[in-house]
């Protein structure tokens, strides 16, 4: 993936990955990138085959933005979607694995095998139905969905997939790109040469935009546009950012913490069994179950009193998000407060 497009967010750097693989999908279809002239016609006026009926299949839970083509492929809560028209696009189940991971080898790799299958049947059903899949997008952990976690093998086989029905495959890592998950880029973590067609990003990385192969590039100007294209003042400091952790080794710094930190939750788990359970995370992009929302929102309340900011995901998990220079005392320090608040709610 040798090429990089910035955008201004998340949002529009998914929403132009949406849009780069339906270009690369029409082209490859016509077999050149010359439109008809009744494709051109049709599409000023939303119709097929200028405005062809093609998809993207998204995952249950999962997060990719909040405009008009993203909404369609988000799917972790009602009041993001509630009242706004979408696209009769495929939505796949995401793995529900059981923790701990290594008591449940056997169901999880049962659940992952049954998500993988509805995919290719979702595939072959929206082929059938006229709405070919184009693309299919995913988060490495599906953040705003409640930190849910699939194995290397799921992807790798996901990855297969895609191949195999001639869908372009997007990582979406605007959440888990930028070195939190311990690799700069949390697909690092599948072990794969070919791990995607484009990868977006965001957050973490200043600005936002998406990296893809040359394939993906859009076959004439003014296709992925916008005003601002991303901040150029913003690369900058991103440029600097690059080179603090590269010379600070902060990604060995964040497997270090995150180490700390997921064994601290594990401690805790197994001492507030009636409040805490599923620990999981990979670096320091952790996470943990509380027994019900009510208990938890005022979990994040106490804690915010005491100085520390924990986010809520999911249906009633509470996220650690720290930031990259996040050190092993600063973990202890986060467990003395984070165990004193679950004291008050025994």
């Amino acid at each position: 993936m040798t090429r990089v497009q910035t955008m201004a967010c998340g949002s529009c750097s998914n929403e132009n990955a949406y849009k780069a693989m339906f270009i690369w999908y029409r082209n490859k279809e016509r077999g050149h990138n010359t439109p008809s002239g009744d494709d051109l016609s049709t599409c000023m006026i939303n119709q097929a085959p200028g405005c062809p009926e093609l998809s993207i299949l998204s995952f249950m839970g999962a997060f990719h933005g909040r405009t008009l083509g993203c909404l369609a492929t988000t799917h972790s809560k009602a009041i993001h979607k509630l009242d706004v028209p979408s696209f009769d696009w495929p939505i796949a189940p995401f793995p529900r694995l059981q923790y701990p991971l290594e008591e449940f080898t056997k169901e999880n790799t049962q659940e992952e095998a049954h998500c993988l299958e509805e995919v290719e049947d979702l595939i072959v059903k929206w082929r059938q139905k006229g709405k070919p899949v184009a693309g299919i997008v995913i988060e490495p952990i599906q953040a705003e969905g409640g930190d849910n976690h699939a194995s290397p093998d799921f992807f790798r086989s996901l990855r297969n997939i895609a191949r195999k029905h001639g869908c372009a495959f997007h990582v979406d890592e605007v959440q888990t790109g930028g070195g939190s998950t311990g690799k700069f880029w949390a697909h690092e973590h599948w072990g794969m040469d070919d791990p995607a067609d484009i990868v977006s990003f965001s957050k973490k990385l200043l600005t936002g935009g998406y990296f893809h192969k040359d394939e993906l590039q859009a076959d004439q100007p003014y296709r992925i546009f916008n005003t601002w294209m991303g901040d150029p003042s913003k690369n900058l400091l991103l440029a600097e950012v690059l080179n603090v952790i590269r010379r600070e080794n902060l990604l060995e710094e964040v497997t270090r913490s995150g180490k700390a930190l997921l064994n601290g939750l594990y401690a805790l788990q197994a001492q507030y069994p009636g409040i805490l359970s599923r620990a999981r995370g990979q670096g320091t992009f952790c996470a943990i179950d509380i027994c019900d929302d009510a208990t938890r929102n005022s979990i994040l309340l106490k804690a915010r009193d005491k100085g520390v900011l924990l986010g809520g995901c999911g249906d009633r998990s509470i996220r650690f998000r720290p930031a990259l220079v996040f050190k092993e005392y600063h973990v202890h320090l986060f467990l003395n407060i984070f165990n004193d608040v679950l004291n008050q709610h025994k």
